[in-house]
């Protein structure tokens, strides 16, 4: 109720503005009901299908505004590391199930944002450029904590290669491994803040974040990524040595 009440204001001020609606509503969104001029309301659908496609942009609006939030809140210190950190994944992660769920093949999360009128630069950020929480180094470095996080940090770049490997090209299918490699990346303790993996795999993240979850690389940056996967643990294994 309150995501159709939102989105039949933000039709009412499209038509005031010039904002043209989205093309699929286009038809319900511009009829009224009302006789009256200075009492006009906007149908904003006529069937259940409509209907869930304004749930959908609602969804992945609320997505959107609440990273805003949550960033905010970070750099306030209003919530902690743990709390920023599992509300990030978590919202990283329901972004990438509302945007396609909510946007045609030829429409971007930035013409949503433009559309709507969203100015949420930090959320803009966070989800279409890095797609992984701050990074934040463990102040845990006791030998227990790093031996798993090494571990963790192996099997997300044999997991991610193997991706590759396998041709899996899709965006919503590569992201969520690099994602999860960038985290086990920035967990490790020492590393230097110019650590070639990090470097590698956050430009590989914000390539796919610029692009939609049903796009898909092509051969040739399919054979590249899994050339700077290889390169990037072949650095990370040289830099465990080294801290031998």
């Amino acid at each position: 109720y309150i995501s159709l009440c939102y989105f039949s204001t933000i039709a009412s001020a499209d038509k005031m503005s010039g904002y043209p609606p989205p093309s699929a509503y286009s038809s319900a969104s511009q009829r009224t009901i009302s006789e009256d001029p200075q009492q006009q309301e906007v149908e904003l659908y006529e069937s259940y299908k409509e209907r869930e496609a304004y749930d959908n942009l609602a969804d992945l609006y609320a997505v959107i505004l609440a990273t805003e939030h949550l960033e905010r809140a970070y750099a306030r210190d209003a919530v902690t590391r743990e709390e920023y950190t599992a509300e990030c994944n978590k919202l990283l992660s329901q972004f990438r199930l509302a945007e396609k769920a909510a946007l045609g093949k030829t429409t971007t999360t930035e013409t949503f944002m433009e559309l709507y009128q969203m100015e949420c630069p930090r959320a803009r950020e966070r989800l279409l450029r890095m797609g992984v929480p701050e990074q934040i180094k463990s102040g845990d470095d006791s030998g227990q904590h790093v031996a798993v996080t090494i571990a963790e940090t192996v099997q997300m770049f044999i997991t991610a290669m193997d991706a590759v490997k396998l041709e899996q090209r899709a965006v919503d299918e590569l992201q969520p491994l690099l994602s999860d490699l960038m985290d086990a990346l920035t967990r490790l303790p020492e590393t230097p803040n110019d650590f070639e993996p990090n470097r590698k795999v956050s430009k590989w993240l914000q390539k796919l974040n610029a692009m939609r979850a049903v796009d898909e690389i092509d051969e040739d940056d399919s054979r590249q990524l899994y050339y700077d996967l290889d390169s990037a643990y072949a650095e990370f294994t040289r830099f465990l040595k080294r801290k031998k």
